[in-house]
């Protein structure tokens, strides 16, 4: 006997999409009732695929990898609040034992960092001089799932404020490596100076990109260079300021500064046609289950509601090559109350999660 649940009420199978109910058969999905169902499990409400964090950890906490019983905890935490795909932008823990894990989000892996010595948060990243770029990025694209993760730009100790990790020449050698092996790449950057050399050396993606300048957007766009703004996480850049204010007073003041104009860059970007996709860089010092904050964040940036909910649902699956709610694919989805078009708050509440067609929360 075929396992079935049914969805019914308003399921929102694209943005123009919208369909009245849906059958989950065996753990797919189904837009066609089957023959014979009956006495079968119904769920009302909104639904969407499940949501998207382009930019999460498991398996990492502030010091560095973490035991496998606590990657669990974190991993369910985004589960039960509605997030069923994670692209893992960077970790040095090994989270491959949850793809046997039928109960837990997938990850898509980028391997672990690859930074400057000396120049990230220790324990995080491989430490490495520009003439180990290109093996080290080697090594990560053929360990992850399809991307590799740079630390383009970090403090610089001598300087006192954020700079470029890599010459140009060194970046340019690593995405040709990463490009040659079938693999994305995508960087950490926080300031200004280390993005025309990235995207110009052709990188895919940019994690927060506060930096992004009214100079570079045409550049960004040109390219088509997604970004990844984390913004529930730029909102701690007052506090990570006062804390080095008295030994690094020039990059206080730009953390700051990046911190005011975070929402024009990221309006910005989107009004130029930059990609912009959910992403909460929860697993450093961040909790899990923030990716309905950071929707939440995009409209107070000014993206509009339904964008800002496709950046987490539609366009993030599309971005990342997984399906949503298509005839076939794997019943991932969540159900709401309220419909989300109408108050992205909404996905703060979810009333049911459903992970390859059962209801786990």
């Amino acid at each position: 006997m075929s396992e079935v649940l049914h969805v019914k009420g308003r399921v929102l199978v694209g943005p123009e999409d919208v369909r009245d109910e849906l059958w989950l058969i065996d753990g797919r999905i189904s837009h066609d009732r089957p023959v014979g169902a009956h006495d079968v499990q119904t769920l009302h409400g909104w639904a969407l695929p499940g949501l998207v964090d382009a930019h999460c950890h498991v398996g990492l906490d502030a010091h560095g990898a973490v035991p496998r019983d606590v990657a669990e905890k974190q991993a369910l935490t985004d589960r039960d609040a509605g997030t069923l795909l994670i692209r893992d932008a960077g970790s040095p823990s090994d989270t491959r034992w949850v793809d046997d894990r039928e109960d837990l989000p997938k990850i898509i892996r980028a391997g672990r960092h690859i930074a400057r010595t000396r120049r990230y948060i220790r324990n995080y990243a491989h430490e490495i001089e520009p003439e180990e770029l290109v093996a080290h990025v080697a090594r990560e694209a053929r360990r992850g799932d399809g991307w590799v993760k740079l630390v383009g730009d970090w403090i610089d100790r001598d300087l006192g404020d954020l700079s470029a990790c890599w010459p140009r020449d060194a970046v340019e050698a690593a995405i040709a490596e990463a490009h040659r092996l079938g693999a994305r790449v995508t960087a950490h950057c926080f300031a200004e100076d280390s993005l025309r050399d990235l995207v110009e050396a052709g990188i895919d993606c940019v994690e927060h990109a506060t930096g992004l300048t009214d100079d570079l957007i045409p550049l960004f766009a040109a390219r088509g260079v997604a970004i990844v703004p984390t913004l529930v996480n730029i909102a701690t850049f007052p506090q990570l300021a006062a804390g080095g204010e008295a030994r690094f007073p020039r990059w206080s003041a730009h953390m700051r500064r990046l911190h005011e104009r975070r929402y024009d860059t990221v309006r910005n970007a989107h009004d130029a046609g930059i990609a912009v996709y959910v992403g909460t860089d929860a697993g450093g010092s961040l909790a899990h289950g923030l990716a309905a904050a950071e929707v939440a964040e995009l409209v107070t940036a000014g993206i509009p509601p339904l964008e800002a909910l496709s950046a987490a649902t539609w366009a993030a699956r599309t971005w990342l090559g997984r399906p949503g709610l298509d005839e076939g694919a794997p019943a991932d989805l969540v159900v709401y109350g309220n419909d989300p078009r109408a108050d992205v708050r909404a996905l703060a509440a979810p009333r049911a999660v459903v992970l390859n067609g059962r209801v786990v929360g």
